[in-house]
């Protein structure tokens, strides 16, 4: 256990190159060649991993400020991805859920169930916390192992339905993501694109990143917007004039050079995702294969940018106005980013259907963390897991973990009413 903790605590900008040497060796890559894949992996996680940092270092105490001004007063407190990746790395579960895990990505390789093969080890804390939470309840080590393992199976199940889509729009050939939280918000937009389909008036609007080009000129390339969206941001913190411009070039430094770390890392990722094709090939004739990976790589995108922090704002006035909801977010209230990153395609990159989309799952993840957060707070209890320094409250949650997907709430919720 603590040499795990070891090895995870060096993060995925060294995990991910020495997993892609290996795997380069065993799909008999030259030692050069699997160490250029290797490093190109990690030089792209590691300018990806900076450039997000500089957006959420820039772009959280601007949602702070927002939260101070506008006097929301709820009790559950957004403590962060972090705590809840700590909380989950924690775990007691981790000894059955992690070998589990990998067992379970073999069998449905060998029973032709699945074409990935995930390597996105790190984000397994999706899959320990809500297990965590139902063995908090329960006091069952099978209950909570079985809640983790059936959520990863949701998310194989949904990861290989949304790869071709996804690889199109994104232009990842041979990627999937297998992501317990931003995977099973998808038929969330496949249902909202649905039903504005079907309404006249809001079915012809087409706020796609080229139609909002060609309508609005300079005013609307990716740039110019994130520049704007930066601004308006600092306006509604009540910055000043140097601050509001300081975070609007961040945002703006963010749409451009994030695309940028996502093709170099996908270089390295498609050196031995082509080998490994071609190696499995001869061995599985007529079969295609992904490499599971960390949605990371999907927020480059300029719609999923720019709709990410217009939600920002809204999604701290929904919480506000929102009735029954305790919950506030805070620490990640700019990572809410990822939460969209894997249903753009099935919203056709329109801008406008991302967005709805994007409130409604900000509203069930609000609900199921004010529900959870009793539960929440003891898995952190268990895990003696040290807060960040401006959490105080002692009602916990985290808007961007999977406890709080209407799956991973309603597997805590399962294993409640089985332990009874």
């Amino acid at each position: 256990m603590e040499f795990l903790n070891e090895v995870l605590a060096l993060g995925p900008t060294v995990m991910m190159p020495v997993i892609f040497f290996i795997l380069g060796i065993c799909f008999r890559l030259p030692v050069g060649k699997a160490f250029e894949a290797g490093m190109l992996v990690g030089v792209g996680f590691t300018g990806i991993n900076l450039i997000v940092s500089m957006l959420l270092g820039s772009l959280g105490p601007a949602s702070e400020d927002m939260v101070a001004r506008f006097g929301a007063s709820l009790t559950v407190i957004d403590a962060g991805w972090a705590t809840s990746a700590a909380i989950g790395w924690s775990s007691p579960l981790i000894p059955m859920v992690v070998p589990g895990a990998i067992l379970l990505n073999i069998i449905l390789l060998a029973l032709k169930k699945t074409q990935i093969l995930n390597i996105d080890i790190f984000n397994y804390w999706l899959i320990l916390l809500p297990g965590s939470m139902i063995y908090c309840e329960t006091g069952s080590l099978m209950l909570g192992t079985a809640g983790s393992l059936i959520l990863y199976l949701i998310a194989f199940i949904i990861a290989d339905k949304t790869a071709p889509a996804i690889q199109k729009m994104y232009n990842l050939k041979g990627v999937a993501f297998v992501h317990a939280t931003c995977g099973v918000y998808v038929p969330i937009g496949i249902l909202v694109n649905a039903v504005i389909e079907r309404i006249p008036g809001l079915n012809q609007i087409n706020l796609s990143p080229e139609g909002v080009i060609n309508k609005l000129g300079v005013l609307g390339k990716p740039i110019t917007l994130a520049t704007i969206l930066g601004a308006g941001m600092g306006i509604l913190a009540g910055w000043g004039v140097g601050q509001c411009a300081f975070l609007a070039v961040q945002v703006a430094a963010v749409m451009i050079l994030l695309p940028k770390m996502v093709e170099i890392t996908v270089e390295g990722v498609m050196i031995v995702r082509d080998q490994a094709e071609t190696v499995l090939k001869k061995v599985f004739p007529g079969r295609e294969f992904n490499i599971g990976m960390d949605t990371a790589l999907l927020i480059g995108e300029p719609c999923i940018i720019a709709t990410g922090l217009l939600l920002i704002p809204a999604t701290l006035f929904i919480a506000i106005i929102l009735p029954g909801n305790r919950m506030l977010p805070f620490v990640d209230l700019a990572s809410i980013v990822f939460l969209i990153s894997m249903v753009a395609p099935f919203c056709k990159r329109n801008m406008f259907r991302i967005f709805i989309t994007g409130l409604v799952i900000v509203t069930l993840a609000l609900y199921a963390g004010s529900d959870l957060s009793g539960v929440y707070g003891m898995a952190a209890d268990q895990a003696n897991v040290r807060l960040p320094s401006n959490v105080t409250s002692t009602e916990l949650g985290n808007l961007v973990a999977a406890y709080n997907t209407p799956v991973g709430w309603a597997l805590i919720k399962l294993g409640q009413l089985i332990g009874m």
